[in-house]
């Protein structure tokens, strides 16, 4: 078993504005850490090499991040503990608060490669039905089990 996860954000500037310069000048850098930590399986990505241009919500500032690891410990990892955490903290000066959760975890089966729809689906479930096996945030710490 794998662990998919998709965060979203809704940005309160245009991507070229300097306001958010700080955020689009190091995903590359970001994403590399991804890419080279222990326990990273794949990332959603464009062209360009991150995920910006993909409008899953027919909507240019609402920019979504999705990726698969080997387990929660793989994420939390890089999450917390890599310099990923030092533009985690400064989420409020680049994304709008968010009502319900902004990210959704869920159990895929090895290989499998999770699409937009089926974890917009899965971060719409967690937000109207709360944790379960099926959709959880790192506070529901669920066993690996798929559950469709």
């Amino acid at each position: 078993m794998q662990l998919a996860q998709l965060n979203i954000g809704k940005a309160m500037f245009d991507l070229d504005d300097p306001n958010i310069a700080d955020f689009v000048d190091n995903l590359d850098l970001v994403n590399g850490i991804a890419e080279k930590s222990e326990g990273f399986v794949w990332r959603l990505q464009d062209e360009s090499g991150d995920a910006t241009s993909i409008d899953a919500y027919n909507d240019p500032r609402m920019l979504v991040n999705m990726s698969v690891w080997k387990s929660i410990e793989a994420l939390k990892h890089f999450m917390f503990k890599s310099h990923h955490k030092d533009f985690l903290k400064r989420r409020s000066e680049w994304f709008f608060p968010m009502q319900g959760s902004s990210y959704v975890m869920w159990w895929i089966e090895d290989g499998h490669t999770p699409t937009i729809e089926e974890a917009k689906e899965r971060l719409e479930y967690l937000n109207a039905n709360g944790e379960s096996a099926r959709a959880f945030t790192m506070a529901g710490r669920f066993e690996a089990t798929v559950y469709k």
